[in-house]
Protein backbone atom coordinates (compact mmCIF):
# COMPACT_ATOMS: atom_id res chain seq x y z
CA UNK A 1 0.00 0.00 0.00
CA UNK A 2 1.46 3.23 -1.09
CA UNK A 3 1.38 6.23 1.51
CA UNK A 4 -0.66 9.31 0.63
CA UNK A 5 1.09 12.49 0.46
CA UNK A 6 1.17 14.24 3.51
CA UNK A 7 -1.34 17.16 3.59
CA UNK A 8 -3.93 14.45 1.83
CA UNK A 9 -3.87 12.20 4.24
CA UNK A 10 -4.85 14.17 6.96
CA UNK A 11 -7.83 16.58 4.75
CA UNK A 12 -11.12 16.22 6.08
CA UNK A 13 -10.26 13.52 9.29
CA UNK A 14 -7.64 15.64 11.64
CA UNK A 15 -7.73 18.71 8.95
CA UNK A 16 -8.19 21.48 11.60
CA UNK A 17 -5.39 19.80 14.05
CA UNK A 18 -3.10 18.94 11.70
CA UNK A 19 -3.44 22.58 9.88
CA UNK A 20 -2.43 24.10 13.27
CA UNK A 21 -0.08 21.99 14.09
CA UNK A 22 2.18 22.86 10.61
CA UNK A 23 1.70 26.14 11.45
CA UNK A 24 2.78 26.57 15.09
CA UNK A 25 5.47 23.27 14.64
CA UNK A 26 5.96 22.10 11.04
CA UNK A 27 8.73 20.02 11.65
CA UNK A 28 6.53 18.02 13.91
CA UNK A 29 3.90 17.57 11.78
CA UNK A 30 6.60 16.06 9.52
CA UNK A 31 7.91 13.82 12.52
CA UNK A 32 4.53 11.90 12.33
CA UNK A 33 4.39 11.03 9.06
CA UNK A 34 8.09 9.74 9.57
CA UNK A 35 6.93 7.46 12.14
CA UNK A 36 4.46 6.13 10.07
CA UNK A 37 6.63 5.40 7.47
CA UNK A 38 8.98 3.48 9.62
CA UNK A 39 6.21 1.63 11.75
CA UNK A 40 5.15 0.80 7.72
CA UNK A 41 8.98 -0.20 6.96
CA UNK A 42 8.69 -2.68 9.94
CA UNK A 43 5.25 -4.34 9.26
CA UNK A 44 6.36 -5.55 5.70
CA UNK A 45 3.42 -7.17 4.97
CA UNK A 46 2.78 -9.13 8.24
CA UNK A 47 0.34 -8.39 10.81
CA UNK A 48 1.91 -6.03 14.13
CA UNK A 49 0.53 -4.68 17.27
CA UNK A 50 1.59 -1.82 18.20
CA UNK A 51 1.01 0.01 21.28
CA UNK A 52 1.03 4.52 20.52
CA UNK A 53 1.93 6.06 23.89
CA UNK A 54 0.37 9.52 23.84
CA UNK A 55 -2.04 9.13 20.95
CA UNK A 56 -4.28 12.55 21.31
CA UNK A 57 -5.96 13.75 18.94
CA UNK A 58 -4.66 11.36 16.38
CA UNK A 59 -2.35 12.81 13.99
CA UNK A 60 0.84 10.05 14.08
CA UNK A 61 -2.02 7.37 14.63
CA UNK A 62 -3.53 8.68 11.64
CA UNK A 63 -0.05 8.63 9.30
CA UNK A 64 0.82 4.76 10.97
CA UNK A 65 -2.57 3.95 9.98
CA UNK A 66 -2.12 5.51 6.38
CA UNK A 67 1.17 3.98 5.96
CA UNK A 68 -0.24 0.39 6.28
CA UNK A 69 -2.75 -1.84 6.42
CA UNK A 70 -0.71 -4.59 8.43
CA UNK A 71 -1.11 -2.98 11.75
CA UNK A 72 -3.24 -2.75 15.27
CA UNK A 73 -3.27 -0.35 17.47
CA UNK A 74 -3.56 0.15 21.25
CA UNK A 75 -4.10 4.36 21.62
CA UNK A 76 -2.87 5.29 25.02
CA UNK A 77 -3.46 8.19 26.48
CA UNK A 78 -5.41 9.82 29.67
CA UNK A 79 -6.09 13.25 28.26
CA UNK A 80 -9.64 12.75 27.61
CA UNK A 81 -10.82 15.22 25.28
CA UNK A 82 -7.85 14.67 22.93
CA UNK A 83 -8.59 10.99 23.26
CA UNK A 84 -12.70 11.83 22.56
CA UNK A 85 -11.07 13.89 19.58
CA UNK A 86 -9.44 10.55 18.03
CA UNK A 87 -12.24 7.75 18.65
CA UNK A 88 -14.25 10.98 16.65
CA UNK A 89 -11.78 10.95 13.71
CA UNK A 90 -10.90 7.65 13.45
CA UNK A 91 -14.02 6.02 13.91
CA UNK A 92 -13.35 4.27 10.88
CA UNK A 93 -10.82 2.12 12.04
CA UNK A 94 -12.08 1.09 15.30
CA UNK A 95 -15.03 0.04 13.33
CA UNK A 96 -12.48 -2.42 11.02
CA UNK A 97 -10.98 -3.39 14.19
CA UNK A 98 -7.69 -1.76 13.25
CA UNK A 99 -7.29 0.47 16.59
CA UNK A 100 -8.84 0.42 20.09
CA UNK A 101 -8.16 2.99 22.51
CA UNK A 102 -7.06 3.03 26.68
CA UNK A 103 -7.67 5.67 28.37
CA UNK A 104 -4.86 5.03 31.23
CA UNK A 105 -1.43 7.07 31.61
CA UNK A 106 1.61 5.02 29.51
CA UNK A 107 2.68 3.23 32.92
CA UNK A 108 -0.41 1.71 33.87
CA UNK A 109 -1.05 1.05 30.10
CA UNK A 110 2.15 -0.92 29.73
CA UNK A 111 1.97 -2.70 33.58
CA UNK A 112 -0.91 -4.14 31.99
CA UNK A 113 0.43 -6.04 29.07
CA UNK A 114 2.09 -9.77 29.07
CA UNK A 115 6.15 -9.76 28.73
CA UNK A 116 6.86 -10.25 24.94
CA UNK A 117 3.64 -9.69 23.45
CA UNK A 118 3.73 -6.47 21.82
CA UNK A 119 5.53 -5.52 18.42
CA UNK A 120 5.79 -1.77 18.08
CA UNK A 121 6.24 0.41 20.87
CA UNK A 122 5.51 4.05 18.74
CA UNK A 123 4.98 7.42 20.22
CA UNK A 124 5.32 10.86 18.58
CA UNK A 125 5.99 13.87 21.31
CA UNK A 126 4.69 12.66 24.49
CA UNK A 127 7.66 10.57 26.25
CA UNK A 128 9.64 14.43 26.21
CA UNK A 129 6.38 15.36 28.61
CA UNK A 130 7.46 12.83 31.17
CA UNK A 131 8.96 13.37 34.37
CA UNK A 132 12.64 11.82 33.97
CA UNK A 133 12.08 9.09 36.96
CA UNK A 134 8.65 8.47 35.46
CA UNK A 135 10.52 8.16 32.08
CA UNK A 136 12.59 5.83 32.85
CA UNK A 137 10.28 3.66 34.06
CA UNK A 138 8.04 3.58 30.69
CA UNK A 139 11.15 3.06 29.24
CA UNK A 140 11.78 -0.07 31.10
CA UNK A 141 8.63 -1.20 30.75
CA UNK A 142 8.62 -1.17 26.71
CA UNK A 143 11.38 -2.84 26.82
CA UNK A 144 9.59 -5.92 29.05
CA UNK A 145 6.52 -5.66 26.54
CA UNK A 146 7.86 -5.88 23.33
CA UNK A 147 8.74 -9.10 21.71
CA UNK A 148 12.50 -10.05 21.02
CA UNK A 149 13.02 -8.20 17.71
CA UNK A 150 10.23 -5.57 18.93
CA UNK A 151 11.08 -2.13 18.06
CA UNK A 152 10.49 1.24 20.01
CA UNK A 153 9.54 3.87 17.81
CA UNK A 154 9.73 7.25 18.72
CA UNK A 155 9.79 10.56 16.83
CA UNK A 156 10.57 13.55 19.73
CA UNK A 157 12.25 16.31 21.27
CA UNK A 158 15.79 14.91 21.77
CA UNK A 159 18.10 18.08 23.12
CA UNK A 160 21.56 18.72 21.82
CA UNK A 161 24.13 17.69 24.03
CA UNK A 162 25.73 20.81 23.32
CA UNK A 163 23.81 23.41 25.62
CA UNK A 164 24.89 26.76 23.82
CA UNK A 165 24.07 25.50 20.44
CA UNK A 166 20.80 23.87 21.84
CA UNK A 167 20.08 27.11 23.75
CA UNK A 168 20.13 28.86 19.84
CA UNK A 169 18.07 26.52 18.56
CA UNK A 170 15.39 27.28 20.79
CA UNK A 171 15.38 31.04 20.40
CA UNK A 172 14.68 30.31 17.06
CA UNK A 173 11.80 27.86 17.62
CA UNK A 174 10.51 30.88 20.01
CA UNK A 175 10.51 33.71 17.13
CA UNK A 176 8.68 30.95 14.96
CA UNK A 177 5.98 31.07 18.02
CA UNK A 178 5.97 34.67 17.67
CA UNK A 179 5.95 34.94 13.95
CA UNK A 180 2.92 32.82 13.38
CA UNK A 181 0.71 33.00 16.23
CA UNK A 182 0.72 37.29 16.18
CA UNK A 183 0.04 37.02 12.34
CA UNK A 184 -3.17 35.09 13.06
CA UNK A 185 -4.12 36.51 16.30
CA UNK A 186 -3.97 33.52 18.62
CA UNK A 187 -2.15 35.40 21.35
CA UNK A 188 -3.70 32.64 23.70
CA UNK A 189 -2.27 29.62 22.04
CA UNK A 190 1.09 31.63 21.97
CA UNK A 191 0.78 32.26 26.04
CA UNK A 192 0.09 28.42 26.02
CA UNK A 193 3.49 27.32 23.98
CA UNK A 194 5.57 29.34 25.89
CA UNK A 195 4.48 27.88 29.01
CA UNK A 196 5.22 24.79 27.94
CA UNK A 197 8.33 25.27 26.39
CA UNK A 198 9.16 26.04 29.44
CA UNK A 199 8.48 22.62 30.87
CA UNK A 200 9.97 20.72 27.88
CA UNK A 201 13.29 22.28 28.78
CA UNK A 202 13.42 22.24 31.94
CA UNK A 203 16.33 19.66 33.78
CA UNK A 204 13.41 17.41 35.02
CA UNK A 205 12.41 16.81 31.61
CA UNK A 206 14.51 17.62 29.25
CA UNK A 207 15.59 14.74 27.12
CA UNK A 208 19.26 15.44 26.40
CA UNK A 209 20.12 13.23 23.03
CA UNK A 210 23.39 11.18 24.48
CA UNK A 211 21.74 10.57 27.80
CA UNK A 212 18.60 9.18 26.12
CA UNK A 213 20.53 6.92 23.97
CA UNK A 214 22.51 5.64 26.58
CA UNK A 215 19.18 5.34 28.84
CA UNK A 216 17.95 2.89 26.39
CA UNK A 217 21.07 0.86 26.05
CA UNK A 218 21.29 0.20 29.32
CA UNK A 219 17.79 -0.95 29.46
CA UNK A 220 18.83 -3.86 27.14
CA UNK A 221 18.24 -2.62 23.50
CA UNK A 222 20.32 -2.40 20.50
CA UNK A 223 20.64 -1.05 17.30
CA UNK A 224 19.68 2.11 19.02
CA UNK A 225 19.85 4.83 16.29
CA UNK A 226 18.93 8.56 15.87
CA UNK A 227 17.79 10.12 12.56
CA UNK A 228 16.20 12.30 10.81
CA UNK A 229 17.03 15.11 13.11
CA UNK A 230 15.56 18.38 12.24
CA UNK A 231 16.23 21.48 14.89
CA UNK A 232 14.73 19.75 18.01
CA UNK A 233 12.71 17.00 16.37
CA UNK A 234 14.66 13.77 15.86
CA UNK A 235 13.26 10.12 14.99
CA UNK A 236 15.13 7.58 18.01
CA UNK A 237 14.58 3.80 17.12
CA UNK A 238 16.06 0.96 19.32
CA UNK A 239 15.35 -2.88 19.17
CA UNK A 240 14.73 -5.39 21.58
CA UNK A 241 17.48 -8.49 20.90
CA UNK A 242 16.28 -11.11 19.99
Amino acid sequence: MQALPLDSMFAGIIGQDYELLKLICPLAAQMSHVVGMEVAEYAANRKVEIIEIGGGTGITTLAMLSATENLHILSVDNEPTMQNQARKNLARWVQEGALGFSADDALTALNACLADSIDILASAYTLHNFHKDYRQAVIAEIFRVLKPGGKFINGDRYALDDVSAHTRMIQVEVSGYFEVLVRIQRLDLLEHWIVHLFSDESENHVMREGFSLQQLRACGFCDVVLTQRQAVNALVTAVKPR
